[in-house]
């Protein structure tokens, strides 16, 4: 039997496991069901509750971004651990080229993160997203393991280059995965997982290495370094107690799979007419990118096929989801927050707080993106995209701006003015508010809900890069920044923050409670060729059974 052929569709009790509930709304699935919301469940914070499977499957796929938020959390107070400073000199403060040493060495995850992020696309198309999570892990335990073992600076260097890449890879793979399991009406707050779950990541990390600060060997930083792999290898094992996403079964032409998984995700049988219809669209949406994706390609071999398609995202059809994809992830990352993340102490030293004060308020900016989090992640889908991206832009661009004039003014006097500091110390803290509420996880929501499912893991692929790539920049630049223009580093980044409120005014559609179907429609991007051939394929998905597709 091949992937195309009939199956037979036995009842939810017999082949889902799963009784149908009695409230269920059933619709009748017509010709205009690519243009209907699809919802499962009633609006609000009870709709997780109703869908646990999901979630489940959610929060283990955002232990990729923990990953990356162990490593900021890490990098952070080793960075200033004399031990740390005794094993690798040319990273203690008083080393010659101290700024560029401790910047490139953690600029190298972002780099290798960067990456990854290029290939993990090709993997995740053809292996599945779950496989290739399982990829990622291999890489980052590997480089876990190097950094750990590392005992001079190049060693160390190429571990973080090399544990990069699986980062990059499992933070990235993370919402590709999430996307494409969750219903409409919850996927923003499940790929908000994927932020909550990078603070999270940073919050235990900075913990447990200020435990560990006080122990007297070199297991002070390698102990960290060491306990990173058990997030990493719950991901890349556990992710297969879970289905495969259904839009890449149906990009394989497993369509009767692709079904059954759907149904398994929904908690309900495959004959419920909500399944049915968003099945229909899955499979109509993936037959319109297979005939746009074999007129375009043909007679090409398949190395310049995968050239295509990643240039294709640069072309007109997809230029304007593509901006957004890299603006969003470039605003995020140029409105300064691993700057604070990295580099929180000597923030905070530089506005005339004492070294240990210095630790703990640096341990309380990932609580304080923690607590803005969580409403976002309860409410997103009340809340929308659009207004959030504008209103956080502005909201961040504020204590920027005074932060600012502040260190400008009262940079050489912090001891005679101790209430100043403190006025910058609460202006840090409010800028990570502002930012955990809206581009904390608008960068990962954004990206993995713009683009069809065959552009999907390329797009979601390139934006994810483009956050590793400014990462990188903003890790190697910012002790010098400190070093050279002081108040204007914070000016830089206001200006950066503003550009990405009027970017979203004017670019920025409203995605919320659309399938991600229904999301190609409002980009209108086709020919009208191209209009006319997905409504003809729509109208045949639409009168053919399921069992027939």
């Amino acid at each position: 039997m091949t992937a195309f052929e009939d199956k037979t569709v036995a009842p939810a009790a017999e082949r889902d496991g799963v009784n149908e509930k009695p409230d269920v709304e059933h619709r009748e699935v017509g010709p205009g069901f690519g243009l209907e919301e699809v919802c499962y469940n009633k609006k609000g914070v009870g709709s997780f509750l109703r869908a646990p499977y999901v979630l489940g499957a959610a929060l283990l796929a955002s232990l990729g971004g923990f990953s990356f938020g162990y490593d900021q959390g890490v990098i952070s107070l080793i960075l200033v651990m004399p031990q740390f400073h005794s094993q690798f000199p040319k990273t203690s403060p008083d080393a010659a080229h101290y700024g560029f040493n401790v910047g490139l060495m953690t600029g190298m995850l972002e780099l290798g993160a960067f990456i990854g992020c290029l290939f993990y696309p090709y993997l995740a198309d053809r292996i599945s997203r779950k496989w290739g999570l399982s990829v990622a892990t291999c890489f980052f335990c590997l480089g876990a393991i190097i950094q750990t073992a590392a005992f001079d600076y190049p060693t160390l260097v190429a571990g973080r280059f090399i544990g990069g890449i699986g980062v990059g890879t499992l933070a990235m793979g993370a919402p590709v995965y999430i996307s494409e399991i969750a219903p409409p009406d919850l996927r923003g707050s499940l790929l908000v997982l994927e932020a909550l779950s990078i603070v999270i990541g940073a919050i235990i990390a900075y913990w447990i290495t200020y435990g560990t600060i006080d122990i007297a060997g070199e297991w002070a930083f390698r102990l960290p370094f060491l306990l990173q792999m058990l997030p990493a290898l719950t991901v890349g094992t556990a992710i297969h107690l879970f289905p495969y996403s259904p839009r890449w079964l149906a990009m394989r032409g497993r369509n009767q799979d692709s079904l059954a998984s759907l149904a398994k995700l929904r908690r309900r049988s495959t004959r419920d007419d909500m399944v049915q219809m968003e099945f229909k669209e899955i499979v109509a949406e993936i037959r319109f990118q297979k005939e746009l994706r074999e007129s375009k390609n043909a007679g090409s071999s398949a190395v310049m096929v995968e050239v295509k398609e990643w240039l294709e995202l640069f072309r007109p059809a997809y230029f304007k989801r593509t901006s957004i994809a890299l603006a969003i992830p470039f605003f995020q990352q140029f409105s300064g927050i691993n700057a604070f993340v990295y580099y929180a102490p000597t923030f905070f030293v530089a506005l005339g707080q004492s070294q240990d004060r210095s630790l703990i308020l640096s341990g309380m900016v990932n609580i304080c993106q923690l607590v803005a989090g969580i409403p976002t992640f309860l409410y997103l889908d009340q809340m929308g995209r659009r207004k959030l991206a504008i209103a956080g832009g502005i909201a961040m661009a504020i204590p920027h701006l005074i932060m600012a004039g502040v260190v400008g003014t009262y940079h050489d006097s912090w001891a005679t003015h101790p209430g100043m500091g403190w006025f910058g110390v609460a202006l840090v803290y409010i800028y990570i508010l502002c930012f955990a509420c809206s581009y904390g996880p608008l960068a990962w929501t954004l990206p993995a809900e713009i683009f069809p499912s065959s552009r999907r893991a390329k797009g979601v692929g390139l934006a994810t890069a483009v956050i590793w790539l400014a990462n990188f920049i903003i890790g190697v630049a910012v002790p010098q920044m400190l070093i050279s223009i002081g108040w204007g580093t914070f000016l830089f980044f206001g200006c950066f923050c503003i550009a990405a409120a009027v970017f979203s005014f004017f670019c920025v559609p409203e995605t919320a409670h659309k399938s991600l179907e229904q999301v190609a429609l409002l980009f209108d991007d086709g020919s009208a060729t191209e209009h006319e051939l997905q409504a003809r394929i729509q109208q045949e998905v639409c009168q053919m059974p399921v069992t027939q597709l």
